[in-house]
């Protein structure tokens, strides 16, 4: 018997419905209804991890599916956790299942906001402003240059899934901002 999972639509203010998602075609890759996520406090006090172990974590997810990254969705998940930036980044920060959003992870129960020049690998550059298609998240790995006009992180993105690239986001005037992890 075939699983059909559900989960909420919006499709006015206050209003949702619920809709029948479609099966996977990615091996690994699976659609469910969104599940409880531990407290932000709880979260906080979480185990601590080093910054290697973030940025190895984050590399899995390059090769993830079959020797290729992970397909960016923000109704799917890979390994229990949603597959869009923020359910990404809870992966490589080992936070509970399916992630938190963009906008708690640039909480104070998650992160403290940093300079951009203090960025170290593993930190974080966040737009929490915006829909839900429009706010973003990266973990920084290291600067391109002493000058600090662009830097290497990894990411989840849209139409593409994870990448790791060279961005200039937030050193710029943008709506990102540097974020530290308290997992540190």
């Amino acid at each position: 018997m075939k699983r059909i999972t559900r989960t909420l639509l919006p499709i006015a203010a206050g209003i949702a419905v619920l809709a029948p998602l479609a099966p996977s075609a990615v091996a690994g890759v699976t659609e469910e209804a969104p599940r409880a996520e531990k407290s932000a406090s709880s979260e906080a006090k979480a185990a601590a991890i080093s910054r290697d172990t973030v940025i190895k974590r984050a590399k899995t997810w390059l090769t993830a599916v079959d020797g290729h990254q992970v397909p960016y969705s923000q109704a799917k998940t890979f390994q229990g956790y949603r597959t869009d930036c923020s359910g990404y980044v809870a992966m490589a920060l080992q936070y509970s299942k399916p992630g938190t959003n963009t906008v708690g992870l640039a909480s104070s129960s998650y992160t403290n906001k940093i300079k951009m020049a203090s960025l170290k690998k593993g930190d974080l550059i966040i737009d929490a402003n915006g829909s839900n298609t429009t706010r973003h998240v990266v973990i920084f790995e290291k600067w391109t240059s002493s000058a600090h006009k662009s830097y290497v992180a990894y990411e989840q993105r849209g139409s593409h899934g994870t990448d790791h690239r060279t961005l200039s986001y937030g050193v710029g005037s943008d709506e990102y901002d540097a974020y530290r992890p308290k997992k540190y």
